[in-house]
């Protein structure tokens, strides 16, 4: 058992790296592999879904969302900007902090969701490009998240890790020192180092919409055309020339509202979106009158042209605008995507999606509040925040505050905190239970469920005493420093090949073990692992968080190597010293 138990670790780890499927996809797979091939009753296998830290999780998705919903971080936003567009050091400063202090007790990818139209906004008014601010809001939410047991998942599941396995569970604001140590460090980074290296990139949104805008033109059609009577989904137009039909002018009306089903009539005056050269083509067709190219979209009345990013947690992510029947179910059209650094204009309905990718859609501000209700987009190209309501402020904080204090005085555990609060919070329909499934991040719930089972496996196995006592064998003999360096350095490391919360759940059940053998206090050596799996910065695809700066910020990927890898290396050098101050390696 002990064999296949690691068989299926390699096998995850391949899949993570390969990334054939989403994280959570992934983790369910090496959950039910160690079921099927017995390493795991079924009960065990699925113990993930009711473990402590899963549930916790959901609670504090449910509390963060209700903190959104009363606008508080909205009603702050005219501050914030206010005081970003009196210069650039200001504008670093405030997002890096107010990304920072939010991200210690709630979302940080939702901080960051937030944040980042507040600051493409400041750019576009200041001239300052994207790519000096956008980076450093992301890693102060990363900083941030580390500073209390709320601030990530990771700290969560790392502590709850230690309580199942026996050892006294983190308290509140337990490791909250050394980690402002190494906010400070951070920010110090990112004020003085950041300017310095930060790329000074324009934003490509505008040009991105010019392209898009070069590829607009209207046909009429006259009598004897062969897509008359004809789908928008059947016609010539789509089929053969692979235009995207925008709007229709029929008489005196202009028709908005289409979809692939509806029929085209003589005399349609049709705005289209199309690559230069199937234009031509289409213009040797006498029955398609070309009326106008480069048309203006705009139309303050009706639709226009929005610029959104898929977030972290859409279910756009990983499917195709073709599967979602976009334009059908949301009466909107992708004009353009930026991917990375990738600029697709044709099409674009075949594209898988990422989170993080931009895209240029026409349409509705109606519809388009619908697409950012359901958390499918966050809206870039113009900041609204919520309407801020003082009544129903009040008491969401105050439930946050008393999430908070119960767990950090040791009243109760943060499970069944989080749980009260969650649940007065819906009974006082201070947010609906609607919204509550809603403001759940399954696909989180699911692979921390899923990653558990690896923990759990090697526990039952041995595997984590076998790989505790090799490495007790070979670095046991170290200065205790050096053992808890290298913990952080295999844990950051990791994280940027496998997700933060699949490092978490492997490396605890053996960091526990570890600890055992050398007769040594775990805690900082858990706190290590809570530190490492959280600041990676190395790569975009590290944390979510980066994910979402990249296509916005309009950055390479070797940026975040440039930028990332020296402040790791700091921060990795100074967890080593730091946390050892606050909590000595002595039992």
């Amino acid at each position: 058992m002990l064999y296949l138990t690691f068989l299926i670790i390699l096998i995850g780890v391949f899949l993570f790296v390969k990334d054939y499927f989403t994280i959570d996809t992934t983790s369910i797979v090496i959950m039910s592999l160690f079921i099927v091939v017995g390493v795991l009753s079924p009960e065990e296998g699925f113990s993930g879904f009711n473990h402590p830290a899963t549930i916790t999780l959901g609670c504090m998705f449910v509390i963060s969302a209700a903190v959104f919903k009363s606008g508080i971080i909205d009603g702050l936003s005219s501050k914030i900007v206010q005081i970003a567009k009196i210069n650039y050091v200001f504008a670093l400063m405030i997002f890096c902090i107010v990304s920072a202090a939010f991200s210690a007790f709630i979302n940080d990818t939702a901080i960051v969701a937030i944040l980042i139209p507040m600051a493409l906004m400041v750019c576009r008014e200041t001239n300052i490009a994207p790519s000096r601010l956008l980076i450093p809001i992301s890693f102060a939410a990363l900083f941030g998240g580390t500073c209390t047991l709320v601030g990530t998942s990771t700290n969560i599941l790392v502590s709850s890790i230690a309580k199942k396995s026996g050892l006294e569970p983190f308290g509140m604001f337990e490791f909250s020192l050394p980690a402002l140590c190494l906010l400070a460090i951070g920010l110090a980074y990112m004020f003085f180092i950041g300017p310095l290296i930060l790329p000074n990139r324009p934003s490509k949104d505008m040009l991105l919409k010019i392209e898009a805008e070069n590829y607009i033109a209207e046909i009429e059609l006259t009598e004897g055309n062969e897509d008359i009577d004809q789908t928008i989904k059947e016609c010539r137009l789509n089929r053969k020339f692979g235009a995207q039909v925008l709007s229709i002018r029929r008489k005196h009306t202009t028709v908005f509202e289409i979809n692939e089903e509806t029929n085209l009539r003589q005399g349609d005056k049709i705005k289209i979106m199309i690559t230069p050269g199937n234009l031509a083509k289409l213009q040797e067709i006498k029955t398609y009158k070309l009326t106008g190219d480069k048309v203006i979209l705009e139309d303050e009345q009706l639709k226009k042209i929005y610029e959104v990013m898929i977030p972290h947690g859409s279910m756009m992510a990983g499917k195709t605008l073709k599967n979602l029947n976009f334009r059908t179910n949301y009466y909107a059209s992708v004009l353009a995507l930026r991917q990375r650094k990738e600029t697709i204009t044709s099409d674009v309905s075949n594209v898988k999606l990422n989170e993080g990718d931009m895209l240029l859609v026409y349409t509705s501000a109606e519809n388009l509040h619908a697409l950012t209700r359901e958390k499918m987009v966050v809206t870039l190209s113009e900041y609204q925040g919520r309407k801020f309501s003082l009544k129903r402020a009040i008491p969401t904080v105050a439930i946050l505050v008393g999430v908070i204090l119960a767990a950090a005085l040791n009243i109760t555990s943060l499970l069944i905190s989080a749980l009260i609060g969650s649940l007065v919070l819906v009974t006082t329909t201070l947010i609906k239970p609607k919204e509550a499934y809603e403001a759940i991040e399954w696909k989180v719930i699911f692979m921390m469920a899923g990653v558990l089972s690896m923990g759990k496996a090697l526990e039952k196995t041995g595997g984590d005493e076998l790989i505790s006592n090799f490495i007790f064998e070979n670095i046991g003999g170290l200065d205790h420093r050096i053992t808890l360096s290298l913990i952080f350095l295999i844990s950051f490391l990791s994280t940027n090949v496998l997700s933060s919360k699949a490092t978490a759940a492997l490396m605890s059940p053996i960091v526990i073990s570890l600890t055992a053998a050398m007769q040594l206090s775990y805690k900082p050596f858990l706190i290590a692992v809570m530190f490492a799996c959280s600041l990676t910065f190395m790569t975009p695809v590290s944390y979510p968080t980066n994910t979402m700066v990249y296509a916005p910020g309009n950055y390479k990927f070797n940026d975040f190597v440039k930028i990332g890898t020296p402040l790791n290396i700091i921060i990795w050098i100074a967890a080593s010293f730091i946390i050892p101050l606050f909590f000595p390696f002595e039992v």
